[in-house]
């Protein structure tokens, strides 16, 4: 049976709480999966959307996790499952583990129950106006979208389905490029459904989305990751467009963010990136010798990891730093901020207006206490100095390392530490999926 149809059922046993693990610790046990498919009221929105949400956090740490060990930001620490030593570090990777399903199975979750609001949406007669469907249809494909490229971005060139609305009649597998066309040609129809709605959700938004709470302001949030798919794409121009139109702000403050929020209330459950310093083997992400290593010197973005009082040591791989990007079990995990976007705008104008991309690459660079930047203006010098900003802006927060380096044919020149250690280029698609 594939694995996205078993995932059917994971979808209708989470809405029928509407979210297995909820923001706020909020019960929302009510309505069923299939009473929403036949049809939805004002008050079961209300709550699919936030139980949505909050599943986008499930496995987050997984995923995270994965692509930041590839990419060689940090090490996971696991007595319990040496895996993470490993497996993901040798790139011999299991194609029915943890590392490789649950991070899968929790993105295509949030899929399918968007997929099933909107069908509850769509058969619920005489209680939304035509401009709150649209809405409602915006917003949600807005994070299928996103959810899509959280899969497509471990998957890589296995490909991904993107059609999984019938779980009895899968969509095929498309490659890469027609899989990423595809979540570009989703985000661009959302954004026209969000413009064509009104001025209000009718649904309310949790903390993590107060930017992006009202349609024109999500509308924004839309265009953001728009941005990042045209750049993971190379279609430079349409980015510059798309950041335009976004909350991209070059004079504002570069933590602004759509994020998520965490708590250890009620059926909640905490930060999952979030270790306290010093943990032992059993459970550590220390940071890869290299991020110190290479760090230019007074630049302030080395907070990011904390000094141990000892060297750990794992399946002969050591580090005395500890990671240290969350402050404390409940901080927020960012979705996308301005500081990336700005680091976008950099990219979409570095073969273009090398003059403005270099505006943009000193924001960041003068954020993080250094001076501007004094190296050359040609295509290949920008892309170095881009790499290494995005690789201390967002060092250990979504694998980002990984994906950027792949995408400009440099995993090469990412660091092995032991003799049969490999980077791989993507995860193995589940074994459930029987290709």
């Amino acid at each position: 049976m594939k694995l996205i149809h078993k995932i059917l059922f994971l979808s209708l046993i989470c809405l029928m709480t509407l979210s297995c693990e909820l923001e706020d610790g909020e019960n929302l046990n009510g309505p069923t999966a299939e009473s929403i498919q036949d049809g939805i009221t004002r008050g079961e929105l209300e709550q699919a959307i936030t139980g949505v949400l909050s599943d986008m956090r499930l496995r987050i740490d997984t995923q995270v996790d994965g692509q930041s060990l590839a990419g060689r930001e940090y090490y996971r620490f696991q007595s319990s499952d040496p895996r993470w030593s490993s497996d993901v570090m040798t790139g011999n990777l299991d194609n029915n583990t943890f590392y490789t399903t649950t991070p899968y199975s929790a993105r295509y979750t949030v899929i399918k129950n968007a997929n099933l609001i909107i069908e509850g949406i769509g058969n619920s007669e005489g209680i939304f106006t035509e401009a709150e469907k649209s809405l409602s249809e915006g917003f949600l494909n807005t994070i299928k979208a996103h959810e899509l490229l959280m899969v497509l971005n471990q998957q890589y060139q296995n490909g991904i389905r993107v059609d999984v609305s019938d779980p009895n009649n899968l969509g095929p597998f498309l490659g890469y490029d027609e899989a990423i066309a595809f979540i570009s040609t989703l985000l661009g129809e959302a954004a026209t459904q969000l413009q064509n709605g009104g001025d209000e959700f009718p649904f309310s938004l949790p903390e993590g989305f107060t930017i992006a709470a009202t349609p024109a302001d999500f509308f924004q949030f839309n265009k953001a990751i728009h941005a990042r798919v045209e750049v993971y794409r190379g279609n430079y121009t349409d980015a510059e467009s798309l950041l335009e139109d976004s909350f991209m702000n070059l004079n504002g403050d570069l933590s602004e963010s759509i994020y998520f929020t965490f708590s250890q209330s009620g059926l909640d459950f905490p930060n999952p990136l979030f270790f306290s310093v010093n943990q032992t083997v059993a459970n550590a992400r220390i940071a890869h010798p290299s991020f110190i290593e290479d760090t230019l010197t007074g630049d302030s973005r080395i907070s990011k990891v904390v000094r141990r009082e000892e060297v750990l040591t794992q399946s002969d791989l050591s580090g005395i730093y500890n990671v240290f990007v969350y402050d404390n079990i409940v901080d927020n995990v960012d979705i996308i901020r301005n500081e990336e976007l700005i680091l976008l705008y950099a990219e979409a104008l570095h073969i273009s207006n090398p003059s403005e991309a270099i505006n943009a690459i000193n924001i960041v660079r003068n954020a993080a206490e250094l001076d501007d930047y004094t190296g050359g203006d040609s295509p290949a010098e920008l892309v170095d100095e881009i790499l290494l900003q995005r690789r201390y802006s967002l060092f250990a927060e979504g694998g980002h390392r990984w994906i950027d380096m792949r995408r400009f044919n440099r995993l090469d020149q990412l660091p092995n530490d032991r003799p049969g250690d490999n980077v791989f280029v993507q995860f193995p698609t589940p074994a459930a999926e029987n290709r």
